[in-house]
C-alpha cells in the first residue's frame, strides 16, 4: 500500500459513517477496498479500469464467484465515489469495469407457516418475550436485522399501532402492526431490562444493559434453527439465517395478494425491481396449480 492509503481509507469509513452506512458494511466495504489498495502497485490518482480488472481476475482464480466479485467491484466504485465527492479524487475509474452476470429473480428462501410458527413456539428461556418480539417483527413486520438492533422505545406508537423504522438509505418507514403483535410489543416492554445509560433508550436490550447487537440477534436465532434443522429432515443441508424471516414475511404477503408496490414500501426497497424478486414465489404457487388441474384433463380428445 502506498503512503496515503490508510488515510484514504480512513476519510472512507468516515464518509461512509456519516451516509449512514450499517457497521457490517462499512468493515466488508474497508476489507474489500483494503486488499484492492494492497495489491495494485500504483497511487491512487494513476489507478486504471485495467488495474481493478486485474484484481477481480485475480480474486476469480481464488475461488470468488460472480456474487463475489460484483461486490468486490462494489466496494471499490463507492470507495471512488466517496473520494470524488471529498474533492480527493477526480474520476472513478471501477465505472469502466462491467458487472458479472448472475442469475436473477431465484426465489428466496422462506419458512412455510407451520415452520415459522414451530419456530417461534420453540423459543424459551429468561429472554422468551424479547425474543419472540424480535423474531415476531421480522417474519411479520418485515424487519432486518440491523433495524431491530436501532429500534428505539419512542418508535413504538402504541396509540396508533405503528412501528417507524429507521432502514437502509437512512430511510423512514411506518408499518401498521397487527393487534397480536402489539400485545406482543406491549409484554416485550414490561419486561424489558433498564439500560447502563441512559443518553438512549433501545427497545431491544442485552443480558448486559445495553443495546442488543445485530450478531447477537444473529446468534440467538440460529441457535433455534439448528435445533428446528434436527426435526425436520425439508431444513437440513439449508443455510437458514435470521434473514430467512423477513424472507417469509414477504412470501407471504405475496401469497395473500399484497400488491408489489404496498410491499416495496413495508420492506423499506429503494428500488422495486428488489422486491420483485418475491412475485416469482407466487409464479411458482400458479404453476403447481395449474399442474394440480392437468391431471384432471381428459386423455384422448380425439387429437
Amino acid at each position: 500500500m502506498y503512503e496515503y492509503d490508510d488515510e484514504y481509507l480512513e476519510l472512507f469509513d468516515s464518509w461512509m459513517k456519516d451516509q449512514g452506512f450499517t457497521k457490517r458494511t462499512q468493515q466488508a466495504y474497508l476489507g474489500d477496498v483494503r486488499l484492492f489498495l494492497s495489491g495494485v502497485e500504483k497511487s491512487l490518482p494513476t489507478i486504471e479500469a485495467i488495474d481493478i480488472m486485474r484484481f477481480l481476475t485475480k480474486m476469480r482464480q481464488g475461488g470468488a464467484g460472480d456474487a463475489a466479485r460484483n461486490r468486490y467491484l462494489s466496494s471499490i466504485r463507492t470507495f471512488f465515489a466517496a473520494l470524488i465527492e471529498l474533492q480527493i479524487a477526480q474520476s472513478n475509474p471501477s465505472l469502466n469495469v462491467k458487472k458479472s452476470k448472475v442469475e436473477k429473480n431465484q426465489i428466496p428462501t422462506f419458512l412455510s407457516e407451520q415452520l415459522l410458527a414451530v419456530f417461534l413456539q420453540s423459543i424459551e428461556g429468561k429472554y422468551q418475550i424479547r425474543n419472540v418480539a424480535m423474531f415476531l417483527l421480522m417474519s411479520y413486520a418485515g424487519l432486518r436485522v440491523s433495524e431491530l438492533h436501532r429500534l428505539n422505545i419512542a418508535d413504538f406508537n402504541r396509540s396508533t399501532s405503528t412501528l417507524q423504522v429507521f432502514g437502509k438509505g437512512r430511510k423512514w418507514r411506518v408499518i401498521p402492526l397487527p393487534a397480536e403483535l402489539v400485545k406482543v410489543l406491549n409484554k416485550a416492554l414490561m419486561e424489558r431490562m433498564d439500560t447502563r445509560s441512559s443518553a438512549e433508550q433501545p427497545f431491544f436490550v442485552s443480558q448486559f444493559g445495553r443495546r442488543i447487537s445485530v450478531r447477537m440477534i444473529q446468534t440467538i436465532a440460529e441457535k433455534h434453527f439448528e435445533v428446528l434443522k434436527k426435526q425436520y429432515a425439508e431444513l437440513q443441508g439449508k443455510s437458514i439465517s435470521s434473514h430467512k424471516l423477513r424472507h417469509t414475511f414477504a412470501t407471504m404477503q405475496v401469497l395473500a395478494g399484497t400488491d408489489i408496490r404496498t410491499l416495496q414500501e413495508l420492506l423499506g426497497h429503494a428500488s422495486i425491481q428488489t422486491t420483485q424478486i418475491y412475485t416469482h414465489v407466487g409464479d411458482k404457487q400458479k404453476q403447481e396449480a395449474m399442474n394440480r388441474v392437468s391431471a384432471f384433463i381428459p386423455v384422448g380428445m380425439g387429437i
